[in-house]
C-alpha cells in the first residue's frame, strides 16, 4: 500500500493544515456540495463528508458556516467536478482533481501546466487504472494489529492497517469512509493526520536530475491553480 508514500502525505497534511489555500479550497468544495443538494449536512451526505474532511484539516467553523450560508443564497453559480490525467517526465503519471465554475479556463490551465513543464495531458482513464482508489486514515499510534482486530469486530473490512513512525494508517474501501471514521471516533480516535479519499499508485517511479526538477515544478504549478483540489502521482519522493 505504499507506506512511505502514506507517511509523506500525512506529514504534508500536518504541515499544510494552517495554509489559507487549503481553507479556500474547502470553502469552495463545501459551497458546491451544499449548492448541489440540501444545505443541511444531516440531510446531505456529500456535504457531511466534505465537512468531516475539512475538520481534519482544522478548517475554522466560520469558513464552513460561511460557505453553507452562501449556498443558501439566490446565486446560481454552479461548479463541476472534473478529473484530468496526464504524464510527466520519464514515466511519471499524474491525476488532477478539480472543482470549477469555468471548465474552459480550468482545462486550459491544467493543459498548460503539463505542457510547459515536461509533461502532456492524456485522455480520461489514461493513467487512473494504475492507481487504487482508497479511503486513507492516519493517526497517532503504534499497535496496528489492535486497530485491525477492532475494525474486524465492528464487521468492517479494510484493505490494510500498517504502523510506521508512531503513526497508524488504515486503508479502506471508498464507500466505507464514513463507517471507518465513525468506528475510529467511537474508539476515541478523533484527531487524524489524514482522513481522505486517495488515489494510491500501484507502482512508483524514481526521478532524478532535470526530470525531478521538471516534475516538482509541474506539481507546484498545478497545486497553485485555484480550481485544483487534489493531485495524485506515482513518483517516489524522499521525506523532508
Amino acid at each position: 500500500m505504499g507506506r512511505k508514500w502514506a507517511n509523506i502525505v500525512a506529514k504534508k497534511t500536518a504541515k499544510d493544515a494552517n495554509n489559507s489555500k487549503i481553507y479556500a479550497k474547502f470553502g469552495i468544495e463545501i459551497y458546491a456540495a451544499a449548492k448541489s443538494g440540501d444545505p443541511d449536512p444531516h440531510a446531505n451526505q456529500k456535504l457531511k463528508f466534505v465537512i468531516d474532511r475539512a475538520k481534519t484539516y482544522n478548517v475554522p467553523k466560520h469558513i464552513i458556516d460561511r460557505a453553507i450560508e452562501k449556498a443558501k443564497g439566490s446565486g446560481d453559480e454552479q461548479f463541476s467536478e472534473l478529473r484530468y490525467e496526464g504524464f510527466g517526465p520519464n514515466g511519471s503519471m499524474v491525476i488532477v482533481d478539480t472543482l470549477t465554475n469555468n471548465v474552459n479556463r480550468t482545462a486550459a490551465d491544467v493543459r498548460a501546466a503539463f505542457g510547459k513543464n515536461g509533461g502532456n495531458m492524456g485522455v480520461s482513464g489514461a493513467v487512473s487504472y494504475m492507481f487504487d482508489n482508497i479511503a486513507l486514515f492516519g493517526f497517532a499510534g503504534e499497535d496496528a494489529d489492535e486497530i485491525l482486530e477492532y475494525l474486524m469486530e465492528k464487521d468492517i473490512d479494510v484493505r490494510d492497517v500498517t504502523a510506521e513512525e508512531d503513526q497508524i494508517f488504515v486503508y479502506g474501501e471508498p464507500e466505507d469512509f464514513h463507517e471507518i471514521q465513525t468506528a475510529l471516533n467511537e474508539k476515541g480516535i478523533t484527531e487524524f493526520s489524514i482522513a481522505e479519499m486517495q488515489m494510491i499508485p500501484q507502482n512508483e517511479v524514481t526521478l532524478a536530475g532535470d526530470d525531478l526538477e521538471k516534475f516538482e515544478k509541474m506539481i507546484s504549478v498545478l497545486d497553485d491553480l485555484e480550481d485544483v483540489q487534489n493531485i495524485y502521482h506515482n513518483v517516489e519522493l524522499d521525506e523532508e
